[in-house]
């Protein structure tokens, strides 16, 4: 078999090991995030004019339960946070539970199976459907990292910067050996 056989063999793995990644970077984020920075807001915001690092997870896990729920009913969902109650703690236990459910829409999602369930993809309501597969992946993918960038920004201009090596989000073979996956980034 050529290596590119067997590179597009493994894409779908390669895809759900990759949001499993992205989720251990939440955690360590969550795992490093100085606890006063956690509801801390910037001097010049108003309570209407930004989200709170908190916010910002409970926004992540919500919008998950969201697609959970229209793209994959058949799947349990773990319970909503509230953005404005919700402990550091009960967020990382939360998005254990939403990217578990998040992962096994997408390998329904990403599979060839004829029979899978989950055939489209919504982000609710008010978006358009799109057929499930690697868009949604790109979707889900591209928005955990959106609100992790704001995240670091956030917890820097509030004075609680992240520590540089520990709480990296660019640690990823890390993050492999961290999850089990024996093959590593590819």
């Amino acid at each position: 078999m050529s290596q590119e056989t067997v590179s597009n063999s493994n894409l779908r793995q390669v895809l759900l090991e990759i949001f499993a990644a992205s989720d251990r970077m939440n955690q360590v984020l969550l795992e490093h995030l100085e606890p006063r920075a956690w509801r801390a807001k910037l001097p010049v915001l108003k309570r209407q004019q930004g989200r709170t690092i908190a916010a910002i997870f409970a926004h992540l896990h919500n919008c998950r339960l969201v697609w959970l729920k229209w793209s994959a009913p058949h799947l349990k969902r773990p319970a909503p946070l509230d953005p404005f109650r919700c402990t550091l703690k009960q967020a990382a236990i939360a998005h254990c539970k939403s990217a578990a459910r998040c992962l096994e829409m997408l390998e329904e999602a990403l599979s060839d199976d004829p029979g899978r369930r989950v055939t489209r993809f919504s982000r609710g309501s008010w978006a358009p459907e799109w057929p499930s597969g690697a868009t949604m992946f790109a979707y889900m993918f591209a928005h955990d990292a959106h609100h992790r960038g704001q995240v670091i920004a956030l917890a820097h201009q509030l004075g609680y910067p992240l520590p540089a090596y520990d709480a990296s989000i660019w640690r990823w073979e890390k993050f492999w050996k961290d999850l089990g996956f024996t093959d590593g980034p590819r």
